[in-house]
């Protein structure tokens, strides 16, 4: 009894496991066919004994041998060969239907059972459309024929009228079920269907989010929904296009970062990331890297823009701007006052997806780019320098504040750059204008310097006397002239020697009189002790006012 128990189990469990060589999406109708072709089975097997005892010996013989074909049905259906099941089972509900017409008569209602052959054949996975369309078809002229020659035909077996009724309506309303059923079933597999997709489509909407909660903290939203929509832009591979790049550094950052807390130079990171990648992405700017403190931006790529120079100039304008609003920031929660400065060059660089399948950077490749970083080398805190590449792509609605040729490590020729103080036309922006806070010294503070470019670069043990000192800068005597943005290594004089050995640099910003009597130096770099000193020189060293 055990072993039957078990055998009636295994079969039943495999009504609902689809077998491998079964493709999952003929699930539905798998599992459909396999309680319908055991319902049939049943049929089948009882009308052997219901044919009996109403006297219908032919038909009694015939459930016998359908019993036994429905059996072979069953089996090769649960083997996963379900168009050999439909084949075998398409011709036996046929003979069926058409065996009880003939034999018991049109009103016994046998003839619906046809139906089943259309909803197997279109329900079920079938060869072709065509094939489909055929079988319909026949089954269709079978069903007229049986009407046309023995729907008023007498039966060769004569019923007893309400023997007709009970076989009428009770076929009739077994087929009614089957359909419903059927349709039911489809249905609901429609409705879960809809309910799955419904699910990917939230959660492909909820990736969506994801990447452009992620990319857009890098990315424009231009540039986002640009490669959302067409995803072959992220595939490896590069291509040759002209852009404008831009470098951005903050100032004497690395002795600044010493003489705090790592949380706190992480704050003042933060404040300061927050402001200008917010600008950035306004303009449509690619945010290529972030390299510690300083950012590498490209205009014009992954996305094509026409008037991507003046859209960088525009950019780093306001962000020099809104360098005051990170410094209010700053001084608020007790932290240094940050500069920057910026660097442009409008070049041809090769740009696309470098790496590998598993990891892989949207990157420029190109002299350009390191040229970018040479020129943003010579700015000064506040200052925005461009390349003659840059100046020719915008044109007349530049204001250039200065120019001058250096030669950049590396290079063989001079390179001219420029200083920007402003770009007019659609963005109309000019920079803020800082004058200096100098204090006059009471006594000038001598110094001794080493000049580090020009011609008179290597010269060591130079005098020159401080006259006046902001936060930033000094005005100097020195019997020399120089061109703008020469680098100088500095000394204190007369000091105490630990003091004394204490180098500091700084860039000239402007030279005026004979041979440079006044010149503007800006401090690139200023150790602890010497920025503190200062300090004090501005507070207790300065000129007192004449009464």
């Amino acid at each position: 009894m055990n072993k039957v128990d078990s055998q009636i189990a295994s079969l039943f469990k495999g009504f609902s496991v689809l077998p491998e060589n079964v493709p999952s999406k003929h699930y539905r109708y798998y599992f459909l066919a396999s309680y319908a072709w055991f319902i049939a089975l049943i049929f089948h097997f009882l009308f052997i004994f219901v044919f009996s005892l109403i006297s219908v010996k032919p038909l009694a013989l015939y459930n016998i041998a359908s019993t036994i074909i429905w059996i072979l049905i069953l089996r090769q259906h649960l083997k996963g060969k379900i168009i050999a099941s439909i084949y075998l089972a398409v011709p036996e509900v046929i003979l069926h239907a058409a065996l009880c017409v003939v034999v018991i008569g049109w009103d016994t209602g046998f003839q619906y059972y046809l139906f089943y052959v259309a909803v197997m054949v279109f329900f079920g996975p079938f060869a072709h459309n065509r094939s489909k369309v055929f079988v319909t078809l026949v089954t269709g002229f079978i069903y007229a024929g049986l009407y046309f020659f023995f729907g008023n035909a007498l039966p060769v077996n004569t019923l007893k009228p309400w023997i007709m009724n009970i076989l009428y309506y009770g076929n009739s309303l077994s087929v009614f079920l089957i359909l419903a059923l059927i349709a039911y079933y489809y249905n609901r597999g429609a409705i879960k269907t809809e309910s799955a997709l419904e699910q990917e489509k939230l959660k492909s909407e909820d990736m969506t989010s994801l990447l452009k909660k992620m990319f857009g903290r890098y990315l424009s939203t231009e540039v986002m929904n640009s490669l959302i929509e067409n995803p072959s832009a992220l595939e490896l591979g590069g291509e040759k296009r002209s852009v404008t790049i831009m470098m951005t550094d903050l100032r004497s950052f690395t002795a600044i970062s010493e003489r705090l807390a790592p949380e706190q130079v992480v704050q003042m990171l933060n404040i300061y990331f927050e402001v200008m990648v917010e600008i950035v992405l306004r303009y449509n700017g690619t945010i290529n890297e972030i390299i510690g403190d300083a950012l590498l931006v490209i205009f014009g790529a992954p996305q094509e823009m026409k008037d991507r120079a003046n859209k960088a100039i525009a950019c780093a304008v306001e962000m020099q701007n809104a360098m005051a609003h990170v410094n209010e920031q700053n001084r608020v929660l007790g932290l240094p006052e940050l500069e920057m400065g910026i660097g442009l060059n409008e070049t041809e660089v090769i740009v696309g997806n470098i790496g590998t399948a598993k990891r892989s950077k949207y990157a420029a490749v190109g002299s350009g780019v390191n040229l970018t970083s040479r020129i943003e080398s010579y700015a000064v805190g506040g200052q925005i320098l461009i390349s003659e590449s840059v100046r020719q792509e915008v044109g007349e609605v530049l204001r250039i504040d200065a120019q001058r040729d250096v030669l950049p490590k590396g290079s063989e020729t001079p390179l001219r750059i420029y200083e920007v103080g402003g770009i007019s036309g659609q963005y109309n922006l000019a920079l803020d204008i800082k004058d200096p806070d100098f204090v006059t010294l009471s006594v000038q503070m001598p110094l001794k310097y080493t000049v580090l470019e020009g011609k008179d670069v290597g010269k060591k043990g130079l005098k020159a006397y401080v006259v006046k000192l902001s936060k930033n800068c000094a005005e100097i005597n020195i019997d020399a002239q120089f061109e703008g943005m020469t680098n100088l290594k500095m000394n204190l004089a007369d000091v105490d020697e630990l003091l004394s050995v204490r180098d500091f640099y700084g860039k000239v910003i402007k030279s005026s009189g004979a041979k440079g009597k006044t010149t503007i130096v800006y401090f690139t770099s200023l150790p602890p002790e010497v920025n503190a000193y200062f300090q004090a020189l501005r507070q207790y060293g300065m000129k007192p006012e004449s009464t």
